[in-house]
């Protein structure tokens, strides 16, 4: 618990362990370099976004000259940024979660606590990323836009969706694949239960 401050201030999040399992760990690898790749694509779209709409409300705003393009590039953007870094941010256990029960849950119950999230997760993001590859074919087929006049196509923003989502589908199996076949953990486990 803390109060906010801490006795010994961390220096940022702790690096992803490398799994043992030589086929685990090189999905991990290939998901550690999109995720760097996405990362920083998704931080020049966010320069860019700032660019776009500081644009719009100085060209609305000085020279009376209304842009119809701009929320769809910066609504198609933010899309992008926030799904293809949800591997990242998962790849650090960076997302929201609820530790109250782990403070008083004994190690090995919290364990499998965790490992049940990770695969409850895993099969949500899974049906997610799913769905989204049907709304992208969707799109993709019928030749959907969005409604305004600019009409760019919506494959766009799905396709960006149901990567990222697939993405974060895969660092949540890596995961609990980690999980459940690393010899650091199941030492760990064993130490901490007494078996």
């Amino acid at each position: 618990m803390s109060h906010g401050f801490d006795t010994k201030p961390t220096a940022g999040p702790a690096l992803p362990a490398t799994p043992d399992n030589p086929v685990v760990a090189g999905l991990a690898g290939v998901l550690d370099r999109f995720n760097k790749f996405a990362l920083y694509l998704s931080m020049v779209a966010l320069m860019l976004t700032a660019l776009i709409m500081t644009y719009s409300v100085v060209a609305r705003y000085f020279f009376h000259t209304p842009t119809d393009w701009q929320d769809d590039a910066t609504v198609f953007m933010l899309v992008g940024v926030i799904f293809l870094c949800a591997g990242y941010a998962q790849s650090y256990r960076g997302h929201i979660g609820i530790e109250a029960l782990s403070s008083i849950l004994p190690a090995a119950v919290n364990a499998v606590r965790l490992l049940l999230v990770d695969v409850v997760s895993f099969l949500f993001c899974a049906f997610f990323s799913w769905k989204s590859w049907t709304l992208f074919h969707e799109a993709w087929s019928e030749g959907q836009t969005t409604s305004s006049t600019f009409a760019p196509p919506l494959w766009i923003p799905y396709s960006l969706m149901a990567l990222g989502m697939t993405v974060l589908t895969l660092q949540i199996l890596v995961q609990v694949l980690t999980r459940l076949t690393d010899r650091k953990q199941a030492v760990t486990q064993q130490t901490v239960t007494g078996v």
